[in-house]
Formats: structure tokens, C-alpha cells, sequence
């Protein structure tokens, strides 16, 4: 359907609410059942199949994974309904540009696997806080940095992907926008309170099949309905609404135009959407916070094997990670030159007819394209791409903070808790985090011109150099120190916070209406307001690092770059400290003896992998050798020639990519 033949009229017929009628078929709903019966099956055998009774098997899947899985779980994790909703959303509203933030992750990525992974895995840890504390002692910079990370779940990764998993179920089965949330969140929530970091990986992989198939399958459908890349290039600038005036407004010609340099990644430096200096270097900090200090990703390649299936999970999800340009963002705006008048819309009456949101609708150009372009059966593979792209995020976020929640904040608060009791928390922590996240859904609704993408950037660039600035330097330069990483941790997140609050009380605006937040705040670009405070909080952690005592070397080694193969003994700061591990074994070993369990007590310890039985107390010999295999960054010379010649021939399909599309 061409654009051109398009008229308002037509479009009350086929509005959202009429939508959800389409997918009502047997064969959609036999694909949407089979789905989730599958999704269900792998979980459950992954579940029992592994040990998810101890904090090691729930959290770090035994550290037992091979490359394939990895790869697959750091592009689910990462891939979710949000980038679904908002690369296309994005690309309709304002071309390719947002593609950039998926190529950006190429180069980040090996950097993860060759730089930073063999550090933590060096150091022996499980969290990103618990790295921190091992470097500079102390516990203030270990529960601040788990609790910005949580609320940064909270405003980024969760609410946004909710809600646009919401969006789409909402359009197709007309539920509820907080009905279809509640039902997402139960089925989610089951098998990751359950099933632990082996059941995420193993589902997040299949998830992962399922959303390339899908996805490809939609891209064709789109590019044959325009007409091939040539006449989607041409088309795409003439998709312009016909509704831009109802007497009362009539809209500026840059709100409803497509941009000049819609095919361009680089833009101007001071009036592009997306300037090219901040997707270089502002986007550069934001993705190294990201892909190499957050715990959702990191916590992946924690759980591999060895070295060399670290690194080929990072090759594989940098591979993966160049499709989304190709099958979200362009077919973002293949929607809009198919369904202009809803998808670009800019009175905020029609937009309200739309979508329900007066700033815009170019979060719809997905689901609407899945609803009205694909035949039945295939429409219902398509609904469950988008669940499987919420739900492999959801797991992967839900199971990452109630690790950081149980391992940084509730050891400090119960010193001697068992290992049981820490299984239990960690599965509570997930459903009081699903309660937050919700709550904070209205909000994300009306930020960033409705532009969703952006919305999660923004608010990044907020809050996320200041944590990348305290990991560069605590690997890089050994001479900072506890005090210098906490105050540049703090006058970072004051800063952020301020510039974050101001521009969610003016409201971030729309081309049609502008925000009167004053332009030295909310005129600086996100990315360019990132480098800005990146470049605060490196100096302010130098600075007050040179004037305070230096961490002596015993204290380092293997904790940062330049001692990263001493094989000297290292003397933990906190060494007077007991350890988590410490209490935990003591406390196992104080229990007394069980009485006889009830069924139901049974089935809920089996059900939640609290049955397993210990296996016998390692000696002294076995729990060094343990401690050793844990620890252990080597490679078989073979394996590693193999992935460096992968991580470089990445790196050069990276350069490639931006150099095209520049």
C-alpha cells in the first residue's frame, strides 16, 4: 500500500483498536501457544538440568558455558522490545542514524572480551560492585555502584522494554496497556526466580533464534512492499502526513519533513539530531559503561568456561549486533513510508487517534508493519519475536540485579545468612523490582518526543559515565585511589541527577511545542552533556587520587592492567573483613539437622532447586585448585591465534560499516 493512495478516512478502519480482530486466527494463535510451550520446555530442562542450589550455580551457571550460548544471551540480553519499538521508531522519525549505536557496540565488544574480562576474571569476582571493593576497600563505593546500577535498571532497561513490549501486545491483542504488563512480567518472572543464570542463557539462545528468523522474514516483506532499497530510498523522503493543519495548529515544515540526512550516520556537529562527534566519542563512553562494566553483560562472559569461549561469545554477539541497523531501524522506515499518516502524524490530535501519545507515533512503525503487512501464522511468529525479544532482556536484567542486590547490598546487612537464605532473597529482590519498574512506565510513555530510543540514551548519558570513568582508571592507572573513585562516583551522579531532574520537570518537548527548559541545561546534546561529565568525573578522580594516599602494589595485583600476570600473592584491602564465601560456609556448617519435609515443602525446594543436596566438604588441596581453575585466564595457543584474527576482522567490518553509511 502506497503511501500516495493513503487517506485519513481509510485510516480509522485499521486504527489500533481494530488491530488486535487480525490475530484472532488459528493459525497466529497455534504459533503464540507452541511458542511459549517451547520457551517453557527449554526453561524447565534447563533448570533441572542444572545446579541453580548453590550461589555460583544460580548466579554464574556453574561457569560452565560454551561460546554459542554466551554470544546469543549478550545479543538477547542486549536486544530487547525496546530496541524492537525504538531503533524503528527512531529510524521512522528520523532515518539511520540510530543504527550507529548498534555499530559502536562492534568495537566495544572485543574490547570486553580481550581487555576488561580477563581482569575481573583475575580477580575472582562475581559482581561489578564486589570488583570495585577488591580494588580500593572499603564498602561505600561497592553499595553505591550496586544501587545507581539498579536504579538504573529501574529507569532504562526494564520500564522501557515493558513498555514497549506492552505497546505491541496491546495493538495485537487489544488487551490492556497494564493487563498485558502484568501478564508479561508473570511468565518472565517464573523462570528466572526459578531456573537461575543457566535457565536465562539457554532460553535467551533460543529467544534469540526466533527473533533473527522473525525479523528477516518481516525485512523482506517490507522491502518487496516498497519496492527494493533504490525505491525505499526515494520513497522514504517523500513520506510526508497529509494531516498538518485543524485551523487551530498548523506545524512547522521540519516537524513532518523527513531530514536531509536521513542515510547519513555522521551529522552536523551542532544542529544534527544525533552530532557526529558525540556519536564518536560521547556514545564511546556510554557503550564502555555498558558492554564492558555492566552487570548484565559481564555476568555472561563470567559464566564461560575459558578464556577462548569468552572471547568467542564477544565475536559472536559483535556479528549479530549488525543486523539490527538492517532489520529494525530501516524497516522502521519502511513503516513510515507505508503508513504515513499514523506513523509520522504530528498533530497531536491525530497522533492521540493513533496511539494514544499527543508527542508522536513513530513507536507504533513496528507493530503496526508486523499487524497489517504479514500474512496469518506468520503475524503470530512475529508477536512471539517481540516476546522473545522482552522476555530474554527481562530475564537477563532480572537475574543480574537480584544478583547485585543479594551479593553488595544483603550480605552487608546479614553477615551470616546461608546460602539458602540468599537463594531466597535474590528470587524475592525480582518481584519487588517488577513492582518499581511498573510504576515508572507512565513516565517513559511521554519522555523524549515519544521517541523511545532516545528516551534510554538520554538518560544513560545521565547517569552511566560516571561509573565508566571509575572502571577505565581503576584498571588503567593504579594510582586511584578509594577516595578519589568515590568522590568523582558522587559529583558525577549529583551532576547527572541535576540535569536528568530539570529535564523531565520542563518536559523534554516536541518539535511543535518546544520545552522551556533554560538552553544551558537541556541545550547541550545528551552526547555531548556524556563526554562533559565523563570529563568532570576524570578529574575530579585524579585530582583528589594525587592528593591521597597511594594503594600499595601487595594490595593490586591482578586487579589492574599494568599487574595483570604478577604471581605474587595479593593481600585483599579488606582482608581483616570475612569474606561472603566465609560466612556462608560457616553458617552451612552450623545448620541443624532438617526435620522430615511435606509435600509441598518438597515440591517447592525442587521447583526452586533448594533440594540439592551438598556434595562432600572439599579439603584444603581441592578448594585451592578449585580457587585456581576460577581464576584461570589461559589459552591454548591455537584457540587464542583464532580469536584474535576474528577480533581483528570485526574490528575492520566495524570501520567498514561506518565508513559506508557516513
Amino acid at each position: 500500500m502506497d503511501s500516495s493512495t493513503w487517506s485519513p478516512g481509510t485510516a480509522t478502519t485499521a486504527a489500533p483498536l481494530a488491530s488486535y480482530e487480525r490475530i484472532r486466527n488459528a493459525a497466529d494463535i497455534s504459533v503464540i501457544v507452541i511458542y511459549f510451550v517451547v520457551v517453557m520446555a527449554v526453561g524447565l530442562w534447563a533448570m533441572f538440568s542444572t545446579n541453580r542450589g548453590t550461589v555460583g550455580g544460580f548466579f554464574l551457571a556453574g561457569r560452565n558455558m560454551v561460546w554459542w550460548p554466551i554470544g546469543a544471551s549478550l545479543f538477547a540480553s542486549n536486544i530487547g522490545s525496546g530496541h524492537f519499538v525504538g531503533l524503528a521508531g527512531s529510524g521512522a522519525a528520523s532515518g539511520i542514524a540510530m543504527g550507529g549505536f548498534e555499530w559502536n557496540a562492534l568495537i566495544l565488544v572485543v574490547v570486553l572480551g580481550w581487555v576488561f574480562v580477563p581482569i575481573y576474571i583475575k580477580a575472582g569476582v562475581v559482581t561489578m560492585p564486589e570488583y570495585l571493593k577488591k580494588r580500593f576497600g572499603g564498602q561505600r563505593i561497592q553499595v553505591y555502584l550496586s544501587l545507581l546500577s539498579l536504579l538504573l535498571y529501574i529507569f532504562t532497561k526494564i520500564s522501557a522494554d515493558i513498555f514497549s513490549g506492552a505497546i505491541f501486545i496491546n495493538m495485537a491483542l487489544g488487551l490492556d496497556l497494564y493487563l498485558a504488563i502484568i501478564l508479561l512480567l508473570a511468565v518472565t518472572g517464573i523462570y528466572t526466580i526459578t531456573g537461575g543464570l543457566a535457565a536465562v542463557i539457554y532460553t535467551d539462545t533460543l529467544q534469540t533464534a526466533i527473533m533473527l528468523v522473525g525479523s528477516a522474514i518481516l525485512t523482506g516483506f517490507a522491502f518487496n512492499e516498497v519496492g527494493g532499497y533504490e525505491a525505499f530510498m526515494e520513497k522514504y523522503m517523500k513520506a510526508i502526513p497529509t494531516m498538518i493543519s485543524d485551523g487551530n495548529i498548523t506545524i512547522k515544515e521540519e516537524c513532518y519533513t523527513p531530514r536531509a540526512d536521513s542515510f547519513h550516520i555522521f551529522r552536523d556537529p551542532l544542529k544534527g539530531d544525533l552530532p557526529w562527534p558525540g556519536l564518536i566519542f560521547g556514545l564511546f563512553i556510554l557503550t564502555l559503561w555498558y558492554w564492558c562494566t555492566d552487570q548484565v553483560i559481564v555476568q555472561r562472559c563470567l559464566s564461560a568456561k575459558n578464556m577462548s569461549h569468552v572471547k568467542g561469545g564477544c565475536i559472536m554477539c559483535g556479528y549479530l549486533k549488525l543486523l539490527p541497523m538492517f532489520l529494525m531501524v530501516m524497516t522502521g522506515m519502511v513503516s513510515r513510508i507505508l503508513y504515513t499518516e499514523r506513523v509520522a502524524c504530528v498533530l497531536p490530535s491525530e497522533c492521540e487517534k493513533y496511539c494514544g501519545i499527543k508527542v508522536g507515533c513513530s513507536n507504533i512503525a513496528y507493530p503496526t508493519l508486523v499487524i497489517e503487512l504479514m500474512p496469518d501464522g506468520l503475524r503470530g511468529l512475529m508477536l512471539s519475536v517481540m516476546l522473545a525479544s522482552l522476555m530474554s532482556s527481562l530475564t537477563s536484567i532480572f537475574n543480574s540485579a537480584s544478583t547485585l542486590f543479594t551479593m553488595d547490598i544483603y550480605t552487608k546487612i546479614r553477615k551470616r545468612a546461608s546460602e539458602k537464605e540468599l537463594m531466597l532473597v535474590g528470587r524475592l529482590f525480582i518481584l519487588v523490582l517488577i513492582g518499581v519498574s511498573i510504576a515508572w512506565v507512565p513516565i517513559v510513555q511521554s519522555a523524549q518526543s515519544g521517541q523511545l530510543f532516545d528516551y534510554i540514551q538520554s538518560i544513560t548519558s545521565y547517569l552511566g559515565p560516571p561509573i565508566a570513568a571509575v572502571f577505565l582508571l581503576a584498571i588503567f592507572w593504579k594510582r586511584t585511589t578509594e577516595s578519589g573513585a568515590f568522590w568523582g562516583l558522587i559529583l558525577g551522579f549529583l551532576v547527572g541527577l541535576a540535569r536528568m531532574i530539570t529535564e523531565f520537570a520542563y518536559g523534554t518537548g516536541s518539535c511543535m511545542e518546544p520545552s522551556n527548559c533554560p538552553t544551558i541545561i537541556c541545550g547541550v546534546h545528551y552526547l555531548y552533556f556524556a563526554i562533559i561529565l565523563f570529563a568532570i568525573c576524570v578529574i575530579t578522580i585524579v585530582v583528589v587520587s594525587l592528593f591521597t594516599k597511594p594503594i600499595p602494589d601487595v594490595h593490586l595485583y591482578r586487579l589492574c592492567w599494568s599487574l595483570r600476570n604478577s604471581k605474587e600473592e595479593r593481600i585483599d584491602l579488606d582482608a581483616g573483613e570475612e569474606n561472603i564465601q566465609d560466612t556462608l560456609e560457616e553458617s552451612i556448617e552450623i545448620e541443624v539437622p532438617e526435620k522430615k519435609k511435606g509435600y509441598f515443602r518438597r515440591a517447592y525446594d525442587l521447583f526452586c532447586g533448594l533440594d540439592q543436596q551438598k556434595g562432600p566438604k572439599m579439603t584444603k588441596e581441592e578448594e585451592e585448585a578449585m580457587k585456581l581453575k576460577m581464576t584461570d585466564t589461559s589459552e591454548k595457543p591455537l584457540w587464542r591465534t583464532i580469536m584474535n584474527i576474528n577480533g581483528i576482522i570485526l574490528l575492520t567490518v566495524a570501520v567498514f560499516c561506518h565508513a559506508y553509511f557516513a
